[in-house]
């Protein structure tokens, strides 16, 4: 296997034993986003629209390291806080897609998340 880590400065750096992403040939694994901002590793968190804004931001940053964009991206996965923040995050997530391309994707709701945010997005890219 070739296992290529991916960092990038232009996103958080990892608050845990992770990396940002890892490649395996084409495939791109993104690690979880938090709405941390990667200059001042301080939360972005006002709003539920501003965290996912943040959340979004940083795995674009993440997919650009690893050579990629969204419209490479195959699979996500959404963790949030609760349920009714729902429709505000879809709004966000669904404009950084072209919806007859988007990729499969399923939306959880958990009882926490790290440092208590409200949204979590981790992704699967492919070449």
């Amino acid at each position: 296997m070739n296992k290529k880590i991916i960092t990038t400065p232009n996103a958080p750096a990892p608050i845990g034993p992770y990396n940002q992403a890892i490649k395996v040939g084409s495939t791109l694994y993104l690690s979880g986003q938090v709405a941390l901002n990667p200059k001042t590793m301080e939360l972005v968190n006002n709003t539920i629209t501003e965290e996912t804004k943040q959340v979004m931001e940083n795995l674009s940053a993440v997919l650009q390291a690893g050579g990629m964009s969204f419209a490479h991206v195959v699979k996500t996965t959404i963790f949030l806080s609760d349920m009714a923040f729902f429709q505000e995050v879809n709004t966000i997530y669904g404009s950084y897609f072209d919806e007859a391309t988007a990729p499969a994707r399923e939306t959880v709701a958990v009882k926490t998340l790290p440092k208590n945010v409200n949204v979590e997005i981790s992704m699967i890219a492919v070449e």
